[in-house]
């Protein structure tokens, strides 16, 4: 008996992994529920995997006195004490992550306003390349400006002239004396 619990129990294991690994097996509609509760694959995969190994575990524990009716009876009762809280669990789990807010995707649009430095100078009639800082990442551009800029040069993004490509204005106070001047 103890075996039928174990093979049950890695039945959800195999269930849950699939659907970790490989992506929603089905979409069950039971009733016209959504499959995204109660019926969803990780609740279904925790509540097969707590009577599984709950079962077991509880048959090794059970004394040989019991009939086999009694025993199977209370496995599967434990397995049902112990496989309730486990898929409650993963709905809960799985909902949270499903309603994680997350932030917008970063556009070009993002990059006017951005504070950053020149690393190879940027001559005026031309481009040079600078490293900005955009949502916590350091990230290197192509840059123009109206003036020239020596690298080390403090910058800010006016414009964005493409995916790749930004326009500069220094926020130094005077460019020949910042660090990288040709003063």
């Amino acid at each position: 008996m103890a075996a039928a619990f174990l093979a049950l129990g890695a039945l959800g294991m195999l269930v849950l992994l699939v659907s970790l690994f490989v992506g929603e097996i089905s979409h069950v509609d039971l009733g016209g529920t959504d499959a995204d509760g109660p019926f969803s694959i990780p609740a279904m995969a925790a509540l097969l995997g707590g009577v599984g190994f709950g079962g077991a575990a509880a048959t090794a524990l059970l004394p040989g006195t019991l009939s086999d009716g009694a025993a199977l009876a209370a496995a599967a009762g434990v397995g049902l004490a112990v496989a309730v809280p486990l898929a409650w669990a993963a709905v809960r789990l799985s909902r949270a992550l499903r309603d994680m807010p997350t932030q917008e995707t970063l556009t070009r649009h993002h990059l006017i306003g951005a504070q950053g430095i020149v690393v190879s100078p940027v001559p005026s009639p031309g481009l040079g390349e600078v490293r900005l800082t955009l949502a916590g990442q350091q990230m290197k551009f192509a840059a123009r400006s109206d003036l020239p800029l020596p690298s080390g040069t403090p910058v800010y993004v006016v414009e964005t002239l493409s995916e790749t490509c930004v326009q500069v204005v220094s926020t130094a106070l005077d460019p020949l004396l910042e660090p990288g001047g040709d003063s």
